[in-house]
């Protein structure tokens, strides 16, 4: 299976990173020690407690994996990005047209998506409207596929 190019700034290829690290340092000591413990309740064929500590093993080991991987093929994006066209990295400034409120977006990975942070709104590269502006200039308007329906927006700005 082929793995997938993961769009991510410095930043947050750093928590991935310190993430991993606090996994599998931290994490797996910790389980080792609720394993063992549950271990000391008796009969592992009956012992809930440590169906529960394998189970959080399990979980922990995976998210280990998807973070190997999505470090093993980030591809780190230049938050200072220049032209014209919407890319990884640009913040994009939209409004509803038809309206007069504005929205900006930073276009960041899947794992950095955070559309509703107050502060600096994050889409996604495969999100709908993230899909739907890359390559796009400023003054072009987008059509975009919502739950609500259709919904076109205008590009006002690119930086």
């Amino acid at each position: 299976m082929e793995e997938k190019e993961t769009f991510i700034t410095a930043e947050g290829k750093k928590q991935l990173e310190e993430r991993l690290k606090d996994l599998k340092v931290n994490g797996r000591a910790e389980m080792a020690e609720k394993i063992r413990v549950a271990r000391e309740f008796g009969d592992l064929s009956e012992n809930a407690e440590y169906d529960i500590a394998k189970d959080e093993q399990a979980k922990m080991e995976a998210e280990i994996l998807e973070i190997e991987a999505k470090l093993r093929n980030a591809r780190i994006i230049d938050e200072k990005v220049k032209g014209d066209k919407a890319d990884v990295g640009s913040k994009v400034t939209i409004k509803p047209v038809g309206a007069d409120s504005e929205t900006t977006y930073t276009i960041v990975g899947t794992h950095e998506s955070n559309p509703l942070d107050e502060k600096e709104p994050k889409i996604s590269n495969e999100s709908p409207i993230g899909k739907a502006l890359l390559g796009k200039r400023r003054g072009d308007e987008i059509t975009v596929k919502t739950p609500r329906g259709e919904m076109k927006f205008k590009i006002t700005d690119i930086r």
